[in-house]
């Protein structure tokens, strides 16, 4: 019994050694590699994925994880039997896609990524065309490999269990829609209303670097077990509880944009930080799903970090580092304005979630053979124009927006909305479990927030999905009632609009 956990743990911590290394290469890459170096980045990090499949799928792995499912069964040991649950999903869902189709995957990525970037340049869609068409091809066929081996209401459902296990399409699209109806009436009752003034102020680089060093470890990022580094796209790599690399972006004449970008990677950050040392090499020392993991960023950015009580703390804290004196009201204010953009990663709190509706309907539709490739330009926009109540002048601010589709991330976006509904929920959820919560963040004390965090969502690790994470968590919650409770709570009131 003892000879097949250990066997395991062995197997599976090399698993995640090699996974590490992989971040690590990943995360030098968008931060201090060379550009010359690109090549042979590529080469280093296709070697290091073969080989972590290659053990993922190894047979004997499969009867090692049996075996270690009856052992923890037989004692009653809930890590041993969660380890064998997870790590034979896994398993499972590796070996039903053949090699051949992981190398093309592979190969389309690498081609659409390129092809991409070429599309942009141009301003039209045309030069990605034939990349999509491959990347949508092969998605289908990976989607049809578990279709085989496991049913499902929809076949978008195969690319949720990957990044949202516990999620379905069945659950997600009415959720969804109610959602989009319910942002659309706030938006409507904000629509030609002035609202706040933005922010004019200029902060220089490296006050705005030490800001974000001060703000990150207040609320609690641990600075000898991680970094904060400066990265074209802001994302974090948890390497392991002791090793979490954040990336942040410094933008001289965006204040609010920089922390709000550093505060949500901080978020990742400490979830990182709160996974439990003995989970690692057992499968389950990672975040239960994308969905969770942003619920975490998006908390600390939006329930927390959009806040009054929060500016009344963070204003003296930027007078002090960077000698700028702005009044707690005005980085409210501007810290939530609401303004439809054609840009998701430029959306405020109130319609981001629209952005995601949109993509949400064009991939389940695309998997579902219901459109093609050639359809999404023509698709995107009259969808935004319905959902988001903007249209797209041109490909680039329109279908060619986002780079996932490039790498073929089919079925990632969902996660989006599914960590700010979660975020929502954990928020209401706290205000009840502490009393004194707002009064605690006015005063810069997050130790309580971080340990409620910690103790429901944390700890817990990969033992079980992200939906039951989340209802032992908050409770039998209406996260759609929440977010919009929220939104009208805070928005609604600065636009001086009610709720009809």
């Amino acid at each position: 019994m003892n000879e097949s956990w250990t066997e395991f743990r062995r197997r599976i911590a090399e698993i995640e050694a090699l996974t590490g290394a992989a971040g690590i290469l990943e995360w030098d890459q968008q931060t201090y590699m060379p550009p010359g170096g690109a090549a042979h980045r590529g080469q280093q990090l296709a070697t290091l994925s073969g080989l972590s499949h290659a053990r993922l799928v190894d047979l004997e792995l499969g009867r090692i994880i049996e075996a270690v499912r009856e052992v923890g069964e037989a004692e009653g040991d809930p890590v041993k039997i969660a380890a064998a649950r997870m790590m034979g999903r896994r398993h499972e869902r590796a070996r039903r896609v053949p090699e051949r189709l992981v190398r093309e995957q592979a190969e389309a990525a690498s081609e659409g990524f390129q092809a991409w970037m070429k599309a942009r340049e141009e301003g039209a869609f045309a030069p990605f065309l034939p990349a999509l068409e491959r990347l949508v091809r092969v998605t289908r066929e990976i989607v049809a490999c578990h279709a085989a081996a496991e049913e499902a209401e929809h076949p978008y459902d195969h690319l949720l269990e990957e990044f949202d296990p516990g999620s379905t399409t069945a659950e997600l699209a009415p959720m969804f829609d109610r959602l989009a109806g319910e942002l659309g009436a706030l938006i409507e009752a904000i629509e030609g209303r002035e609202g706040p003034a933005p922010l004019d102020v200029k902060v220089p680089r490296d006050r705005l670097a030490a800001l974000n060093d001060r703000v990150a470890r207040a609320l609690g990022f641990r600075m000898e077990d991680g970094r904060i580094d400066e990265a074209q796209h802001p994302f974090t790599v948890g390497v392991g509880p002791h090793d979490v690399r954040l990336t942040t972006h410094l933008y001289e004449e965006d204040l609010l944009g920089t922390l709000g970008g550093t505060i949500h990677e901080t978020g990742h950050g400490l979830y990182e930080q709160g996974i439990p040392d003995e989970l690692a090499g057992t499968g389950l020392g990672a975040a239960a799903g994308l969905g969770l993991h942003e619920s975490q960023s998006r908390f600390w950015e939006n329930a927390i970090g959009r806040s009054l009580p929060f500016m009344r703390w963070l204003a003296p804290v930027i007078e002090e580092v960077t000698g700028q004196r702005i009044a707690p009201e005005a980085l409210y204010g501007a810290a939530n304005r609401v303004r439809p953009t054609l840009i998701r990663v430029m959306a405020d709190e109130v319609t981001y979630n629209l952005h995601i509706i949109v993509r949400f309907k064009l991939e389940t539709a695309l998997v579902a053979g219901e459109i093609e490739a050639a359809d999404l330009p023509g698709a995107w926009d009259e969808l935004y124009e319905r959902i988001v109540r903007v249209r797209p002048g041109d490909p680039v601010e329109g279908v060619l927006q986002d780079v996932h589709w490039s790498s073929g991330m089919f079925g990632y976006f969902p996660s989006y909305t599914i960590g700010n509904l979660y975020a929502a929920g954990f928020r209401k959820a706290m205000e009840a479990d502490l009393p004194d919560l707002w009064e605690q963040v006015e005063a810069g004390r997050f130790e309580a927030i971080l340990g409620w965090l910690r103790e429901r969502v944390h700890r817990r690790g990969h033992m079980v999905d992200a939906p039951e994470i989340f209802r032992d968590a908050a409770g039998d919650r209406d996260p759609v009632a929440d977010l919009v409770d929220t939104l009208w709570e805070r928005q609604g009131r600065l636009y001086g609009v009610e709720r009809g």
